[in-house]
């Protein structure tokens, strides 16, 4: 009897759910495909902890993030305040079979108190959520796909259903590097496991939630769009960010339907060429991204963005999330304006990787320069015009009509003298007035362009036809 009566309360439940997904009120939430209400309109700007925090940040080192944005960025666009993966790591940098976690009974991950101490008595990230919402900027977490093996092994119920953990995984699949969580069956159960922890950061003020281990190695298409559909069915608008890359250009629209924002590179940091296979051959530097951003350039879609990854400007520290030792960006400064550039060219996610407090005057303004930003912001028909071993290219509108913004880059490991009748660049033939955007400064009228560039350099302007 009490297995007859089970099933009814499941079949009961499931109606609900059909019910409330067709109702009038559920048509009026966030649809992913709907590109009249759209969560990220445009790129978004924020910081993230990892490059400088690794598993072990604070929440004291959170606020100290969130304030130095609040006061120096927030003017400029930048908003959200992204706690990257280990903020449920009891013991950040133990070995991967002695991981400890916080969790509730339910299975869903919570924050560490003794580093998060406003989430002692079953508060979670709220208090930490609300401040950073005082300040007027937005919040977002990292999680990995799945459900942790530790809610498995204890078969704990599923909040919100009368499923259990057992019931939702699926334990022949785990990410191929995380020992933490195992995948999520295509089934009620797995669905009802991720509307439950979109309901737990819906409660605690969550913006922006960045999923890993489901864009790439491996795809996890089924799991990207339950997550999805269970943001959505929170009642709380959240950004969702996949990762990791290089996602397939095959899956575009797939990832475009459930996601505002997806990674089509692995993990980048601060270097210019490929490292050796010996160290970390998955780490790309600035060079590979030309290559990487050109693939994506001709996605144009509102709303939803590529993500060429994290800025590592300024300070990597205390404890950078590569492994490496605290440092000052190894990013020359022309090849740091280079890698800008790129990103506003291509109009990918800013996420500053640095540690905020410690950001010098000019890492400060390299973030706060107002008509680079309305590329990234504001232009459309991004694309690279001229590509060579040596050198890049590229073009875009602004928002207004007016002219073109143009992005020059010098490749080689050595200074050039670049020179471009206007028509190689695909725009009509004219004489040009150029602005430098990276100096605010005029250079007048120009019947060709031309740029001498330091190695890794770049410049970016925007010229206007003149009568």
């Amino acid at each position: 009897m009490k297995q007859i009566a089970r099933k009814l309360v499941l079949i009961f439940i499931a109606c609900a759910l059909i019910l409330a997904t067709h109702s009038p009120a559920a048509a009026q939430q966030f649809n992913p495909i709907d590109n009249t209400k759209l969560l990220a309109p445009t790129p978004p700007l924020g910081w993230n902890s990892w490059d400088s925090y690794g598993e072990g940040i604070t929440e004291d080192e959170v606020r100290a993030n969130a304030d130095w944005m609040a006061r120096h960025l927030k003017q400029f666009g930048w908003q959200y305040v992204v706690i990257d993966e280990g903020w449920y790591v009891l013991n950040p940098g133990a070995k991967p079979a002695d991981v400890e976690f916080a969790m509730d009974d339910n299975g869903r991950y919570i924050p560490v108190v003794s580093r998060f101490p406003s989430a002692e008595h079953g508060a979670g990230l709220k208090p930490l959520a609300d401040y950073i919402h005082s300040l007027g900027l937005k919040f977002g977490i990292h999680v990995l796909r799945g459900i942790p093996r530790e809610a498995v092994a204890k078969n704990l119920p599923i909040a919100g259903s009368l499923y259990r953990a057992a019931e939702a995984a699926d334990t022949g699949d785990a990410c191929p590097w995380s020992t933490y969580n195992y995948g999520l069956k295509k089934s009620p159960a797995g669905q009802a496991y991720y509307d439950s922890v979109a309901t737990q950061y819906a409660s605690w003020g969550v913006d922006f939630v960045k999923a890993d281990c489901i864009s790439d190695h491996p795809y996890k298409g089924d799991e990207i769009r339950m997550l999805s559909v269970a943001l959505r069915k929170s009642g709380r608008p959240m950004v969702l960010s996949l990762s990791p890359g290089p996602t397939s250009l095959q899956k575009d629209k797939e990832v475009a339907k459930y996601a505002e924002m997806w990674r089509i590179s692995d993990d980048f940091w601060d270097h210019w060429a490929p490292l050796p296979e010996k160290e970390k051959a998955w780490s790309q530097g600035v060079l590979a991204q030309f290559a990487t951003t050109a693939k994506w350039a001709s996605f144009q879609q509102p709303g939803r963005w590529p993500d060429a990854d994290m800025l590592p400007l300024g300070h990597l520290g205390p404890h950078p999330g590569d492994g490496g030792k605290p440092r000052d960006t190894r990013l020359t400064r022309d090849e740091q304006i280079t890698m800008m550039t790129l990103w506003c060219m291509f109009r990918s996610p800013l996420m500053m990787g640095g540690d905020l407090p410690s950001s010098d005057e000019w890492t400060t303004k390299l973030l706060t320069n107002p008509e680079v930003l309305a590329v990234n912001q504001s232009s459309n028909g991004h694309r690279p015009v001229i590509t060579t071993d040596n050198a890049v290219v590229w073009t875009a509108k602004p928002e207004d009509g007016h002219g073109y913004y143009v992005a020059v880059f010098n490749l080689a490991d050595k200074e050039q003298a670049l020179v471009y009748d206007w028509t190689q660049l695909d725009l009509s033939k004219s004489t040009y007035a150029v602005r430098d955007l990276w100096n605010a400064q005029d250079l007048g009228h120009a019947a060709a362009l031309k740029v001498t560039l330091r190695p890794h350099a770049s410049a970016l302007y925007r010229v206007i036809a003149t009568p």
